[in-house]
């Protein structure tokens, strides 16, 4: 018997966060590790951003040969999870910041590009009206389990392989679970990349800025994403000893993060009556300011930091989604699908710059003027969402 929609879209989304708890465990498991083995900045910061260049490989991959066309996209869904648990489980295998961790991390972000763009497919299929809140709600759940690792690290106190374990399984889970999704009444078939897309993202002049407005969101997200759990614990240790800070940054990062899931459902339902560029302007200009307060209040009082960095986790996602809707929205038809996996690869492809370059620029300049600096991605963002809702 077909699963319904309000139980497929469940299912769908503790799929979707058992398998994306997958993205941010070296991130969660790094002062676990770094306790062990000393790691280089540059190979700190490697274990993350693999992660952003194999999803960016495996995007391509997977959207150039079609594997959504060709077969049951719950089963490429499914499988793209199991196989990511299992090479997640290969960092017990090597050691700490090693070319094969970070191989390892690598090839467990290309096989979520098998669950993230899959997953929203899914989604998709089940709503038209309601595809705000439902898009809004998928990536709510994709975040939820971005910040997993960090609450799965607290249960392994100082040793980080309970983490990873506890994550894959997870990931596994979720890839079983998958298969009992049904799909919805609007559901169709992936396209396959059109070449031709790389020339209308340029010349389509609304698809441009929506692009420009997502490179600038990007810029922002994975930096900090990728890096809260730093920030968090270099702020606290000016004030209380480092065992106790790195455990309160662990929670301060899943409920910064958390707190985005949250207003993506919202701000999903927003957008449907006030327009999804006007969405995505808001939440830029909000982050954009925590940012900067962030960097201000870095090394302040314990409860300012908290609060600061709560409120740029809740302000840096909800306009993620926004940005392949108005893709979506303003591309010819038959390149839609082709555009928002241009759009994906490249601004993940960014992302892989901004997370390997931030420890090492911080050793150099701080982590405030880093912070300072991810601020620049809204600012852009907003000039060009300002510049689409003038075109309306």
């Amino acid at each position: 018997m077909t699963a319904g929609k309000g139980q497929s879209l469940v299912l769908l989304l503790i799929a979707v966060f058992g398998a994306m708890s997958l993205w941010f465990v070296s991130a969660a498991i790094l002062p676990g590790m770094m306790a062990e083995t000393p790691i280089s900045p540059f190979n700190q910061a490697a274990l993350s951003s693999a992660v952003q260049l194999g999803f960016v490989v495996g995007a391509l991959a997977s959207a150039i040969l079609g594997l959504a066309d060709r077969y049951d996209p719950r089963r490429v869904l499914g499988m793209a999870a199991v196989l990511a648990g299992l090479a997640n489980l290969a960092l017990l295998l090597s050691t700490p910041g090693s070319p094969a961790a970070i191989v390892a991390r690598g090839l467990t972000g290309a096989l979520l590009a098998g669950v993230y763009p899959v997953g929203m497919k899914i989604a998709v299929g089940w709503g038209e009206r309601d595809r705000g809140f439902i898009v809004g709600s998928f990536v709510g759940a994709l975040i939820l389990g971005s910040a997993a690792p960090h609450l799965f690290a607290l249960a392994g106190g100082t040793d980080w392989r309970p983490t990873v374990v506890i994550a894959s399984l997870a990931a596994i889970l979720g890839g079983l679970l998958a298969q009992l999704v049904g799909l919805g009444p609007h559901h169709a078939q992936a396209t396959r990349f059109d070449p031709r897309a790389v020339v209308t993202a340029w010349t389509n002049r609304r698809v441009r800025l929506a692009y420009a407005g997502y490179f600038g969101h990007m810029w922002e997200l994975y930096a900090m994403w990728a890096w809260v759990a730093v920030i968090a614990a270099l702020s606290y240790g000016r004030h209380m000893p480092e065992d106790r800070a790195v455990a309160f940054a662990a929670v301060t990062a899943f409920i910064s993060i958390a707190a985005g899931a949250v207003t993506s459902m919202i701000a999903g339902r927003r957008a449907d009556r006030i327009g999804k560029a006007s969405v995505a302007l808001a939440a830029m200009a909000v982050s954009g300011i925590c940012a900067l307060l962030a960097a201000l209040t870095f090394g302040g009082p314990v409860w300012l930091t908290f609060i600061v960095i709560v409120m740029w986790g809740a302000s840096i996602s909800p306009d993620s989604a926004q940005f392949s809707a108005l893709v979506a929205d303003n591309a010819p038809p038959h390149q839609a699908g082709s555009l928002m996996t241009l759009q994906t690869a490249l601004g993940f492809a960014l992302t892989f710059v901004t997370v390997q370059a931030t420890p090492v620029l911080a050793e150099i300049w701080g982590w405030p003027a880093l912070m300072a600096l991810m601020a620049l991605g809204p600012v852009f963002g907003i000039y060009a969402m300002a510049r689409l809702r003038a075109l309306a």
